[in-house]
């Protein structure tokens, strides 16, 4: 860890141990959008990154405090520890043993520290809109520098360490990186926050504009098809806002549409994401063709994951001999921890798919702003899950996935509390309880 990475790390630790909750998010977006994940703290076999260091301050202070989750464990929460545990667990399976513990207790630290941590510092649509608003403005100093990037070729994060500081080129086109380890997921980050400014459109316009910019310029300055296609389903999900009580039969014709298509299809249905190239540069082929490799070699991985995957692509990775590009959060998940794991994840993904639902129909009498800024975050998660088909976050962009949870996973209490506030106004200590009865009977 250099200079600049000390001061930071002693900057956001007095912050996430002092700032009041609802702007304790605030140093680990920081450390997510400032800091390479070259910035380590070795502790024996242990790699400390800088949010790593946050996320055990994070604790420490919600022990110091008496912090709680709001409302307890809920569905998604053990659907999370489940996920964690088998991560840990699958470590028994993989060789040398030591190394892959370590791997895994890594991987698990990460996503369920953020995901809690955001979980408690979350607690009604207050919360979300300060986060989104504090997003919004950490994103502008890394859309300046990635639009800098991609006008000079050079990367001023590389000081940093982890990163080149010479811009990658792509059949004549600048691809620029920001903080994170390849183009791809600085634009994915960009992408991501999209949905979410325009869900805080009617709180804080200013903030929105700013953000929507900022997101866009680093989309733009990524020179990446993926980022513009996760736009793009993005703004898919907002627009389903309008058929939102028809959300049910949707998913059905898409999964009819499907085996529609991959009957009369040649290759499998999914084969058609390798014909979208929106910058001229795509390598969506080699994204098709490993989901079909992945699914032809199921035998080695499906139980707990395999040690091995050079042989399931032409091309390799030379920093890791042993595997191919893995360039697929799924099968990613899968090689770690086979079809559990990754069965785990895509059911804390339904779960909190469900809770934007649940949500909305508890507080359906809501103001507008409320429950669009709510379904605005389910947009933003359905553009991580198509986008999880193309990418792999294997660096500080996974905060982002992770705040998206934390935030979902909170509905439950939000919702609860917010008509308890309302009840208690109305002088109704049942209202609550009355109004999820009539929605029962309506549902009859």
């Amino acid at each position: 860890m250099n200079v600049i990475g000390f001061l930071f790390l002693l900057i956001t630790s007095v912050a996430i141990l002092r700032l009041p909750r609802s702007w304790a998010p605030l140093p680990l977006l920081m450390a997510a959008c400032y800091i390479t994940f070259a910035q380590v703290l070795m502790v024996g076999p242990f790699h400390f990154t800088i949010v790593r260091v946050l996320v055990l301050l994070g604790v420490l202070r919600a022990l110091a405090r008496r912090e709680r989750l709001p409302g307890g464990l809920n569905r998604l929460d053990w659907v999370m520890i489940m996920w964690g545990t088998w991560e840990v667990f699958a470590s028994v399976f993989h060789r040398p043993f030591g190394d892959a513990l370590v791997l895994r207790l890594g991987i698990a630290y990460n996503t369920l520290g953020i995901y809690f941590l955001m979980r408690m510092f979350c607690q009604g649509t207050k919360d979300i809109v300060q986060i989104i608003q504090i997003i919004a403005f950490l994103l502008v100093p890394v859309a300046m520098e990635m639009a800098n990037e991609k006008g000079t070729g050079r990367n001023l994060f590389a000081m940093l360490g982890g990163i080149s500081e010479v811009v990658e080129v792509r059949d004549g086109k600048l691809r620029a990186a920001g903080p994170f380890g390849h183009a791809i997921l600085a634009g994915t980050v960009g992408a991501m926050c999209i949905p979410l400014m325009i869900g805080v459109w009617r709180q804080n316009r200013v903030t929105a504009v700013i953000g929507l910019v900022a997101a866009s310029t680093m989309v733009i300055s990524s020179t990446s098809s993926g980022p513009l296609m996760s736009v793009m389903f993005g703004l898919l999900g907002l627009g389903i806002w309008r058929w939102r009580h028809l959300t049910g039969r949707m998913r059905i014709a898409a999964v009819i549409g499907y085996i529609l298509l991959d009957l009369v299809m040649k290759d499998p249905a999914y084969f058609l994401f390798s014909r979208i190239d929106l910058t001229g540069s795509s390598t969506g082929w080699h994204r098709v063709e490993l989901i079909r490799s992945a699914s032809r070699h199921l035998n080695e991985w499906w139980f707990a994951g395999t040690d091995y995957t050079r042989h399931w692509m032409i091309n390799g990775l030379p920093s890791m001999p042993s595997h191919c590009d893995i360039t697929n959060h799924y099968l990613a998940y899968g090689v770690s921890g086979g079809l559990p794991l990754m069965i785990l994840f895509i059911c804390a993904l339904w779960v909190a798919f469900s809770n934007v639902g649940q949500y909305l129909e508890l507080r359906a009498e809501a103001p507008f702003p409320e429950r669009f800024l709510v379904w605005s975050v389910g947009a933003n998660l359905f553009a991580h899950t198509i986008t999880c088909f193309s990418v792999s976050y294997f660096d500080q962009s996974i905060v982002f996935l992770c705040v998206t949870l934390g935030i979902l996973g909170s509905l439950p209490a939000t919702a609860a509390a917010a008509a308890e506030e309302e009840s208690d106004s109305e002088g109704s200590p049942d209202a609550f309880q009355d109004e999820r009865d009539v929605k029962s009977s309506k549902a009859v």
